[in-house]
Formats: C-alpha cells, sequence, structure tokens
C-alpha cells in the first residue's frame, strides 16, 4: 500500500515509489514563479538543501531551473528533478517532441519524473478523453522503458480518470500530482490513490494567490502552539497523510523555513480541526470541468 510513515527527518527523506525509485519527501515547486526570477529562486533552494525541483513547460521557466541547476555544481545524480506534459502536447505523435523540448530548455540528459499535467476530460472530448488519456500514456511509457525518465506518473487526475486509464496501461503511474491544502483536502481521493500504490503529492499546498490557509484563525491556534507558522502546520498536515508537499516561495527566509516541519507533530485533533475547514481559496478545480483552449 502506498504513503509513508512520518520517520522521516528532513525534506530529502526518500519516499519509494512503486518502481523502487526514491523521491525525496517534500519538493521545491515552481508554479507561478516568474521565469526572470526562477534561477535566483531554485538556486536560493539548492542552497537551502532542497534536492527535489518541481517544472512544468506550461510554467514557462525551466531554463530559468536548468541554469540554477547547472550554476549549483550539484551532482544531478543528487538531484530529483520532474516536468510536466502541457494539454498541446497531448497524444501520442507529441508526446516525445515535448519531453525533448522540456530536456533541451532544462540542459539535462533524462528527467527523474514526467508528468501529464491534466486529463482530458469527457465534457471537453466526450467519448475521446479517455483515448487521449491512452495515447498519452502510452507514450510516457515508451520515455520510461527507454530510459529516458526514471518514473511516470499523472497530475490533477481523479481516481476515476486512474481507474479508466490501468484498464490499458502496461505501466502503472508511480505519482499524481493534485492540489491538497486545508480547505480543500481531497481526503478519500489521496486515500484511494494511496491503496492503489500510487505516491499523491501536493500542488499548492499553502493555498496560492488570494487563499487564506495562512491567515485561518484555526490554523493560527495551532501554529501558535507549536511555536511554528501556518505554512509549515500546512505542510506538515499534508506530510503526516502520507503525501509529498511541494511548496513554492522566492524569498530565502521562507525557503527555509518550508524545510523546518520536522521537529513537530499534529495530533489527531489537530489535524481533525484541520480537515474541518471549508472554503480558504485556492484553485479548486474539478477536472472534469476544466475546458481547455491550449
Amino acid at each position: 500500500m502506498g504513503g509513508f510513515t512520518i520517520t522521516l527527518v528532513d525534506v530529502n527523506s526518500p519516499v519509494k515509489l512503486n518502481n523502487g525509485v526514491e523521491i525525496p519527501c517534500v519538493g521545491y515547486g515552481t508554479f507561478r514563479t516568474e521565469p526572470v526570477a526562477t534561477a535566483a529562486a531554485v538556486k536560493a533552494a539548492l542552497q537551502a538543501g532542497y534536492r527535489h525541483i518541481d517544472t512544468a513547460s506550461l510554467y514557462k521557466n525551466e531554463a530559468g531551473v536548468g541554469q540554477a541547476i547547472k550554476e549549483s555544481g550539484l551532482a544531478r545524480e543528487d538531484l530529483f528533478v520532474t516536468s510536466k506534459l502541457w494539454t498541446s502536447d497531448w497524444g501520442y505523435e507529441n508526446v516525445k517532441q515535448a519531453f525533448q523540448a522540456s530536456l533541451d530548455r532544462l540542459g539535462l540528459d533524462y528527467l527523474d519524473l514526467y508528468l501529464i499535467h491534466w486529463p482530458a476530460n469527457e465534457k471537453q472530448f466526450g467519448a475521446d478523453a479517455a483515448k487521449i488519456n491512452v495515447e498519452t500514456w502510452r507514450a510516457f511509457e515508451e520515455l520510461y522503458q527507454e530510459g529516458k525518465v526514471r518514473a511516470i506518473g499523472l497530475s490533477n487526475f481523479m481516481p476515476h480518470h486512474v481507474k479508466k486509464l490501468l484498464e490499458t496501461a502496461t505501466i502503472k503511474p508511480m505519482v499524481d500530482q493534485i492540489e491538497i491544502h486545508p480547505g480543500w483536502t481531497h481526503e478519500a481521493e489521496i486515500k484511494e490513490l494511496q491503496v492503489m500504490d500510487i505516491v499523491v503529492e501536493a500542488w499548492g499546498p499553502l493555498g496560492g494567490q488570494g487563499a487564506t490557509v495562512l491567515t485561518n484563525p484555526v490554523m493560527q491556534e495551532i501554529a501558535t502552539a507549536h511555536g511554528k507558522t501556518t505554512a509549515q502546520v500546512s505542510l506538515r498536515w499534508i506530510l503526516q497523510q502520507g503525501v509529498v508537499p511541494l511548496p513554492k516561495s522566492v524569498h530565502a527566509n521562507r525557503i527555509k523555513q518550508n524545510m523546518e516541519i520536522f521537529d513537530f507533530e499534529l495530533t489527531d485533533e489537530e489535524m481533525a480541526k484541520i480537515f474541518a475547514l471549508k472554503d480558504l481559496g485556492g484553485q479548486c478545480k474539478d477536472p472534469d470541468e476544466v475546458i481547455f483552449n491550449y
């Protein structure tokens, strides 16, 4: 069964994927990091100690991530780098070209993890949705079999999307990255994915722009009780569910603070209080309702 127990000691404590590859238990996210600021932000994260970096072709900042990696002087094998395929590149024929373009922008020879950024849904594509996902995944399987990526997975796929994909897949996804934060918990979906032996990652773990996760009174009360920030409480809450959080910040002090979540533990009561929070903002998109204009 997926998930992991909280015996982790720092952000680089390894979590084992279903193919045996190990991924650091906390990643540094680059969503909405401006391309011109990305290299400095990622360099600060690497200097602080992060070794797991998450980007995507959509973010338009893969080149900055690659620059930071190159200038860090760190050995490639000591890093875990993720990127994602955007919806404009769905379908078997497009995937390999898009994958190579991401590698070229990053200046890397391989990726540690490659994800389908969003599923094609029936609202937009009708009966063709499942076929698009299947054909896209077939190309992902080939990239994996060719040794160009160490692990493959999904993003924003709900369990019913995953189950449909598994009807034809020859390789099970290793990761599913979904939006998770207080007020938008996906509690049942996390458990279902973990039963499938798929590691869940949390994007937007602090709520993102316009969210009130970090200013919520319940979060502030719990943070005060532990001498921590509300951001640290949110990340700890995610980690204690056996989920890999991907916090993002461009501020060096906050980048460091987001790593300091291993010296305290939330009680069952505190976990329950956070689960009970509602409507704290975030993107909160239903993958079955999103219409993409590529």
